[in-house]
């Protein structure tokens, strides 16, 4: 049997200072955003990116439903058959005009129309196991990976649809 190494890394933090106009990754470092929205069900944010596989990044932190909802822009060299990259874990304002992410691993590609894969359940069995994530916040993030995935095969496998069944209407650059 082969033995997979697994990325150990304690849950990736990052903040979304709405009143500032940046985005500070689990890294440390501090991003310009071009476009904040609020609304009722969370918080859109839009910026350029200089990763050398995509351009601009455009998110949606939805605290309701647990998920981070990303729409990458890749180059044309690295573009990936996906249409919406899905964050399970903590999105939280924890001021007015600032909010925090908290990755819990897990991880949903969606290809709309055609399928949706769940990813890094490794991840998260292995942070779990480490003590990085406590079994309440790994059973949480299971919940609601497969409360997504229901909901979206559900409606055919389109994010758009399954939010909008909620009362959550997206929009994107």
């Amino acid at each position: 049997m082969t033995q997979v190494t697994v990325d150990l890394h304690r849950p990736k933090v990052e903040y979304f200072d709405v009143a500032g106009l940046t985005n500070t990754d689990p890294k440390g470092f501090v991003r310009p955003v071009e476009e904040y929205r609020t609304e009722p069900w969370g918080l859109y944010m839009a910026r350029t990116a200089d990763h050398p596989q995509f351009h601009y990044i455009e998110s949606w932190l939805l605290p309701e439903l647990s998920i981070r909802a990303t729409i990458f822009h890749y180059h044309p060299a690295h573009a990936r058959d996906q249409d919406y990259y899905l964050d399970l874990g903590e999105f939280t304002r924890i001021e007015p005009k600032r909010w925090r992410s908290v990755d819990h691993y897990l991880d949903i590609v969606v290809r709309s129309g055609r399928d949706t894969e769940l990813l890094d359940v490794d991840e998260l069995l292995a942070a779990h196991a480490a003590g990085l994530i406590d079994a309440d916040a790994a059973e949480a993030a299971v919940a609601h990976a497969a409360a997504a995935i229901d909901g979206i095969a559900a409606n055919g496998h389109s994010f758009d649809a399954w939010t909008a069944s909620l009362g959550i209407s997206l929009t994107w650059r």
